[in-house]
């Protein structure tokens, strides 16, 4: 995507004003070529998740901004824990924001006209709020709303409350700030993290006794964006080409369950664990938080920006050689290059599983019943979506779009009126096609989808998951690639008013999203 737009709204944020350095900076970040280490697990009792968190913000030696949610332990501070609970369980998050900047600092964007949740004011790069990404809760203020909720500098905690849902799949989830206009800044910055819901082994007990790995995958430019590689990091360990790369410690032989996020700003990764160069087989268990309806063995897992893979993994033998790593990927002629890198070599050690994670042992079942197809019934209605980029010359695209077809082309604003209004119990089929020259991955929150059609052909698998990608136009001649959807509307905890975007962070905060409202049943 467009070095040319990204060195455009770099400047044009930072040439506003400056962010002074914060009362709360970031914490240093892991030395290059060190062994990488899971985050920090922050783990519910009685049925209650309590945490405190502080956004802080700071420049590192080598010129990279760094956004930072922070967790005070007894000791320190440290970056983006994991939030673990289970299905039920009562979510308290705390929420302070602690950048301080001049009071210009920011692209401000237009506020609302609807209430504002949190803090009064406009969006800068200064504000922040939590997406609770792929969770099924209500997009109600204090819960899961990022269109009117601001967290201002130097404002009181805000207080996040929500419960997960008895029916929320066992799986991988993750959070990240969503201002509208900053979301790549903060984003970018590293301010993001995993949150699990347990009992994966009560569902796929081929993980059963494993040893747990979570691996966030950042990346991180330049502020402002400069020519030159960008950074792709995993749980914020370096992975630079031709300089020292991270490790992952397992022992001979070893299976181990690996819970991996893209939190990058818009990459794609192709992941693969390699034996002497070789792509070896990974027992795939999850995408996106929710259980396959049965494992299967793949070489390769594309998870796009955003997206969640969950797969067993078995260590080499010894004298083997073995490395994680993401390949190339194409993304079409104004896309940007998302290229061959190494996360990390695996490095065999009789302790490996010492910073590892085990499920404990519970007799508490697991609602599964998300997990049924309850949309068999037919859809009560077919909409069409497209993704479309306007053009500026030779500076590539400079103008992002989703449409629903019918509708004026138009890019997202805050105090814009839905462009889709359903209601609870519909079912729907959504074709979403990508009439761009660039690929993108469609997103809607709140909701997950089942994956009907790719290009027309029935998909081979029909997964649940809640991001997908949708590859790029090959231009005159050639058809617009494209897939349907299955949104099933049921769940009435659901209700309001949420979003669908691509997950390509800087197309989002370009205008590359709309609003749809979920109306109680009944509802006219």
């Amino acid at each position: 995507m467009g070095s040319a737009q990204r060195y455009f709204l770099a400047i044009l944020i930072i040439g506003f004003g400056t962010l002074y350095a914060t009362a709360q900076n970031c914490p240093a970040r892991p030395k290059m070529g060190t062994v990488v280490q899971d985050p920090l697990n922050l783990i519910s009792t009685n049925g209650e998740l309590d945490a405190d968190f502080v956004m802080g913000h700071s420049v590192d030696d080598q010129g990279y901004t760094h956004y930072c949610f922070n967790y005070k332990t007894s000791k320190n501070f440290v970056e983006s824990p994991t939030l673990r609970l289970n299905q039920g369980d009562i979510l308290k998050l705390g929420v302070k924001n602690d950048i301080q900047s001049d009071g210009s600092a920011g692209m401000k964007m237009p506020p609302s006209s609807a209430a504002t949740c949190g803090d009064s004011g406009q969006m800068t790069v200064s504000s922040t709020n939590i997406h609770f990404h792929g969770l099924n809760v209500p997009p109600n203020c204090h819960q899961d709303d990022v269109i009117n909720t601001l967290i201002q500098p130097g404002t009181p905690v805000f207080q996040y409350n929500m419960q997960i849902p008895s029916t929320q799949p066992p799986g991988l989830y993750w959070y990240h700030p969503h201002v509208h206009g900053f979301t790549e800044f903060q984003v970018n910055g590293g301010a993001s993290g995993a949150l699990i819901v347990n009992g994966m082994e009560k569902v796929r007990p081929e993980v059963t006794g494993l040893t747990e790995r979570v691996f966030v995958i950042r990346q991180q430019y330049l502020v402002p964006w400069v020519p030159g590689p960008y950074q792709l990091t995993i749980n914020y360990h370096q992975a630079v080409f031709g300089l020292p790369l991270p490790k992952i410690e397992m022992k001979p032989g070893e299976k181990q369950f690996w819970r991996v996020a893209n939190a990058t700003i818009q990459d794609f990764l192709p992941l693969q664990v390699q034996y002497n160069l070789k792509a070896q087989p990974l027992e795939l268990i999850a995408l996106d938080g929710y259980p396959l309806a049965q494992p299967r063995m793949v070489n390769t897992i594309l998870i796009p920006p955003a997206g969640r893979a969950e797969f067993i993994v078995q260590a080499p033998s010894a004298g083997e050689s073995a490395s994680f790593i993401t390949n190339n990927y194409s993304t079409g002629p104004t896309g940007n290059p998302d290229l061959l890198q190494t996360l990390a070599n695996i490095e065999l050690s009789t302790d490996a599983d010492k910073d590892g994670y085990k499920a404990p042992a519970t007799n508490t079942p697991v609602d599964n019943s998300k997990f049924m197809d309850a949309n068999k019934q037919p859809a009560t209605t077919e909409r069409k979506i497209y993704f479309s980029e306007e053009f500026g010359g030779t500076n590539g695209p400079i103008q992002f779009y989703i449409t629903v077809d019918g509708q004026p082309q138009k890019v997202f604003e805050a105090d814009e009126k839905p462009a889709i209004t359903t209601q609870v119990g519909a079912v729907e089929e959504w074709t979403i096609e990508n009439r761009a020259l660039e690929t993108h991955a469609f997103h809607i929150h709140q909701q997950h989808f089942r994956v009907l059609e790719i290009d027309g052909k029935p998909a081979p698998n029909q997964d649940l998951i809640d991001t997908i990608t949708i590859p790029f136009w090959e231009g005159p001649g050639h058809p617009y690639h494209s897939v349907k959807l299955r949104m099933d509307f049921s769940d009435p905890t659901t209700a309001g008013t949420y979003v669908f975007h691509c997950h390509i962070l800087l197309h989002e905060d370009l205008g590359m999203m709309h609003k749809i409202l979920v109306q109680p049943a009944g509802a006219h």
